[in-house]
């Protein structure tokens, strides 16, 4: 028998799975199970109006009357005079967090943290329910209520971008699939504005040429997104058809390490502020001490928020980790918007010293 020259045949390569799973108001929700006197109340976990607070999150009840995270303690008040403060807990969400993550190890090790609420989950392995992902994800919503009394929505489908898109579909309390034959149609239809990096500003100014919808973005040729909108033209023209190649990174890396401190009175100008520095600093200090076995500060950076909410970040390559540098950069973020300062924050920029070792074998090699 003549021997068999044909190539080898290589194992079909299988079709990603990703679950994005997001809980539903998660800290308000923690707060209702705990006090059911609180059930059906417009419920805000933050600061009080009365210490110039900031709403952390809220239920869904005060969404109704328009209150959102990030806003300030007195708006939200003002637009729901019923609405109830209650000062957060993070001891008991960050337990919680752990147990619903806890949950998520039964089918995957392949989970990337995105905050205390919100994770990918990769469960292209996972073999339970025959390999169905939107099985999958059905189970552990029905088991994070059952066992924690949460309610979570999820998203399913080929890639990061698109499952994030999908756990908002139906929220609160939903499933939403998007299946690998279903990517081109629902994309086509998908507003640029949902997009991963699309702000208003780019949103803005991609209607101004005409672009709304994803087929709008389709029509446009890789080298002229990249000519209109430099390196993320490349992310715009990924996105529009549907793609996105990132991984689920299990172990994610720390950006920076920041200490922030918002004031219940107005700093009234740069001297004010810059008497807040060391006690920012000695803070800093210890949160990088706790992270000096793997990471190495890099560039120092200081936030500034005005009264009137705009703000400002500045960094400076180069420059030390010293109270006299941080005193140079805040007076030029200062400058920026020369008028009361009612949050000020301290940090710096990190480097992955186990990443930096991988690199350097690499070149010795």
């Amino acid at each position: 028998m003549a021997p068999d020259n044909s190539p080898a045949q290589l194992p079909p390569k299988r079709q990603r799975k990703i679950i994005h799973v997001d809980c539903d108001c998660f800290y308000a929700s923690i707060e209702m199970r705990d006090d059911p006197r609180l059930g059906n109340k417009p419920l805000a976990v933050g600061g009080t109006p009365d210490r110039r607070g900031v709403v952390a999150t809220c239920n869904y009840e005060a969404r109704a009357f328009g209150v959102r995270s990030a806003m300030s303690s007195h708006q939200a008040q003002k637009l729901c005079p019923d609405l109830v403060f209650v000062k957060p807990r993070f001891d008991v969400y960050k337990e919680v967090s752990r147990q619903i993550h806890a949950i998520f190890q039964d089918y995957t090790e392949l989970i990337e943290p995105l905050s205390l609420d919100e994770a990918y989950l990769d469960v292209t392995q996972c073999e339970l329910f025959n390999g169905s992902a939107t099985l999958i994800a059905r189970d552990i919503r029905r088991r994070v209520w059952q066992e924690l009394n949460i309610t979570v929505s999820a998203g399913v489908a080929p890639n990061k971008f698109l499952a994030k898109i999908a756990s908002d579909w139906k929220k609160p309390n939903g499933l939403f699939v998007i299946a690998p034959h279903e990517v081109d149609d629902f994309v086509a239809v998908l507003p640029v504005a949902k997009l991963h990096g699309v702000g208003k500003v780019t949103a803005d100014k991609l209607k101004r040429r005409g672009i709304v919808l994803c087929s709008d973005l389709q029509t446009w040729s890789r080298f002229d997104l990249l000519r209109e909108f430099g390196s993320f033209g490349e992310r715009l023209w990924a996105l529009a058809h549907g793609i996105d190649e990132r991984q689920v990174k299990v172990d994610s890396q720390r950006q920076s390490a920041s200490v922030e401190r918002t004031y219940d009175r107005d700093l009234p100008d740069a001297a004010a502020c810059a008497k807040e520095l060391p006690e920012l600093l000695a803070k800093l200090e210890e949160r990088l001490t706790r992270l000096a076995d793997r990471y190495r500060p890099e560039r120092p950076f200081i936030k500034v928020k005005f009264h009137d909410f705009t703000q400002t970040t500045l960094e400076q390559q180069g420059a030390g980790r010293d109270l006299d540098s941080y005193r140079r950069l805040l007076e030029q973020a200062y400058r920026r918007g020369n008028r009361p300062v009612r949050l000020l924050g301290v940090g710096v920029r990190l480097t992955d010293l186990r990443e930096a070792a991988l690199q350097l074998r690499l070149f010795e090699d």
